[in-house]
């Protein structure tokens, strides 16, 4: 073991003096376009090159970040001016021209954008610093999209890099934001490296989630990849590493009582963790294969299997999440406790004919590797012809987007999480995207969610919106959308000669500093 996290840690030797903090994420960085995947690796390398128009706070007040903003008295145009001082990382002033292209490119693809775009009538530029979105109707979905914390958010980047169409991976690695990527250090998968950006001018305001100033105290980041996370912790432990993302729960007593570690939930919201079917081909073509299939999976045993302390862990049936405002439980009987019988009914009732069920698997991520595990024993108790396919975590990721049959190289199954900050609404809540193959992973094809979403983005007041998320949970459950699985919160672990690190769903290494 030792060898290999030598080996490992090779790859961070920096040059003398430099104030490095080396970091292991949840997983090695692969995909490096953060508006091509959901992945959140890649949203966190985002974080770290690019900026965003707007930002959200610890109160979910959108707020200015690269730009600020007026709303005319229909509430049909909103105008945004940059504010000085922002420069790209080659030294070349950041547009309005720019910021245009760069949400095209984003409306493109995102499952937040889409929707939008169907309200708006023109974006157009005013001058190097302004720019004005007209819409057809008055929504809150602009600002909420333009400030969108995850999956995916809106970064922004040079016209040339912004103008690659959404499908195909940009090749240049521009941003404006705090951290510069040495591209020249990147080994996929294996190390990143980051370099804090001169010339970047962080707001004023304190730093609050994705708002405030992003002020950088260090000369570099290193993301770091272990092959284990036995390994990461004990780089930790010998001051090797100075912070790991996700301390996996069964190795917490390692790290909990050392007195020069600390231990603590850095996103106190935490996350929903799901499975998600494909619609596109057999079995889960079939509503009642779906119903199935959730109906197999007991929270509780997944619960048990990726965290087992109760103290970081609750059972939920919402979609949008239990202590959100949208979070309605509708199917709670049968979505949270596993019933078998019932799975075995509703298979009868369609006429299943055990065509497999390809389950994907990654090895290597542990927040996302037993809920494969525990998904596939229910469902083999249920009846169901499961055939496993491991394969490392970024792997899975590109496969998501696999529209293949099952047989052809394709999946049916896969599992994964999503940050609760930005669940709580029909349109930061990935899963309920339901425009079939121009949906998320997935695929489903639920005309009735994608009307209710926009009438959502229409409503006139909170309580409209809850009716209206509490019918969208109701379907979605009924038309098996997604499999809710249980909520989480996930502690992070560093040195503790190091602060400041942020209270936040996004994992951020702006005001980082080594104490002394």
């Amino acid at each position: 073991m030792a060898g290999v996290a030598a080996a490992a840690l090779t790859l961070g030797a920096t040059a003398a003096g430099a104030e490095t903090l080396r970091v292991v994420m949840q997983s090695g960085l692969r995909i490096t376009d953060p508006i091509m995947t959901t992945a959140f690796i890649t949203r966190d390398h985002g974080y770290m090159i690019y900026d965003t128009l707007l930002g959200v706070d610890s109160d979910f007040n959108i707020r200015p970040q690269m730009a600020d903003w007026e709303v005319s008295e229909d509430g049909k145009t909103y105008t945004f001016t940059l504010r000085d001082g922002l420069k790209w990382h080659d030294g070349a002033p950041v547009t309005a021209e720019d910021c245009v292209a760069s949400i095209k490119r984003w409306a493109e693809i995102d499952g937040t954008a889409k929707p939008l775009m169907t309200m708006v009538d023109a974006i157009e530029v005013v001058d190097n610093s302004t720019f004005k979105v007209e819409l057809n109707t008055p929504t809150t979905l602009l600002l909420a999209g333009l400030s969108k914390m995850s999956s995916r958010a809106p970064f922004m980047m040079p016209k040339r890099v912004a103008e690659t169409p959404a499908s195909e991976p940009i090749d240049e690695y521009i941003g404006s934001g705090p951290f510069v990527f040495v591209e020249d250090e990147f080994q996929p998968g294996i190390k990143v490296a980051y370099e804090k950006f001169e010339d970047y001018v962080p707001r004023d305001e304190p730093p609050s989630w994705t708002a405030g100033g992003k002020d950088v105290k260090v000369d570099r980041v290193e993301w770091l990849t272990m092959p284990d996370q036995m390994t990461a912790v004990s780089a930790l432990q010998s001051g090797e590493v100075d912070f790991i993302q996700q301390v996996p729960f069964d190795l917490l007593p390692l790290v909990e009582n050392a007195s020069d570690i600390k231990v603590d939930v850095l996103d106190p919201l935490g996350a929903w963790t799901y499975f998600r079917m494909n619609w596109l081909y057999p079995p889960f073509d079939n509503k009642l294969v779906r119903q199935a299939a959730i109906a197999a999976v007991d929270q509780n045993d997944v619960m048990q299997a990726l965290v087992g302390n109760p103290k970081y862990y609750q059972t939920c049936a919402a979609i949008m999440g239990c202590g959100n405002v949208n979070g309605d439980e509708y199917g709670k009987e049968w979505v949270v406790n596993g019933q078998i019988d019932k799975a075995k009914a509703l298979l009868e009732e369609a006429g299943y004919d055990g065509t497999p069920v390809v389950i994907m698997a990654p090895t290597d991520l542990a927040m996302v590797v037993p809920q494969p595990i525990v998904i596939g024993d229910a469902l083999r108790k249920a009846g169901f012809n499961v055939q496993m396919k491991m394969m490392d975590w970024q792997t899975l990721a590109a496969q998501q987007s696999n529209q293949n049959a099952p047989s052809e190289g394709g999946w049916n199954i896969f599992s994964t999480y999503s940050i609760l900050a930005t669940s709580g609404d029909p349109f930061g809540n990935t899963p309920l995207s339901t425009d079939g193959r121009e949906s998320w992973a997935g695929w489903p094809d639920v005309p009735e969610i994608s009307a209710l979403r926009l009438d959502y983005a229409k409503a006139s007041s909170v309580e409209e919106q809850k009716a209206i998320a509490k019918e969208i949970q109701k379907i979605a459950i009924e038309e098996g959308v997604v499999g809710p699985l249980g909520q989480f919160r996930i502690p992070a672990a560093w040195n503790s000669d190091w602060s400041g690190f942020l209270k936040s769903p996004i994992t951020v290494f702006w005001n980082v500093s080594k104490n002394g």
